[in-house]
Parts: structure tokens; sequence; C-alpha cells
């Protein structure tokens, strides 16, 4: 291994918006990661569906095409 060419392997902290944290290493700068989903909240690890409707997006579409489902 050439020396000084390696980016630095340090410790840092991931938190995830559902309130989840653990800690890995990277070689990224920062002491901290903020991300939306990980393996505590993400279905495919929980098993459990989420339906996110957010602003009544699924009633607005249903009520856009409804006139088309009826014909």
């Amino acid at each position: 291994m050439k020396p000084d060419i390696h980016p630095t392997y340090r410790l840092v902290t991931v938190e995830c918006a559902c309130g989840n944290s653990f800690q890995t290493r990277a070689s990224r700068n920062d002491d901290s990661w903020k991300v939306e989903i990980c393996s505590a909240c993400h279905p495919f690890f929980t098993g459990q569906q989420k339906l996110v409707d957010t602003a009544g997006r699924v009633d607005k579409f249903r009520k856009k095409y409804q006139k088309f489902a009826t014909k």
C-alpha cells in the first residue's frame, strides 16, 4: 500500500428520519450523515408496507380519473 494516497477512514454517525441512528466507517469528511430511510424503517427489512399519501395525491388522482373508470 502506497503511503499518503488513501483517504482517511473514520467513524461517522448516520441519523435516519425515523429516529434510528447507528455508527459506521467511511472516508467522508462529515461527522454525521442524515438519511431519509434506513434498514430499521425500510419496508423491505421490516416486512411492513406503508402507504404514504402526501397532500391527498391518491384521492386527487382518483377524483381526476373517476369518470374514465365508469365508462
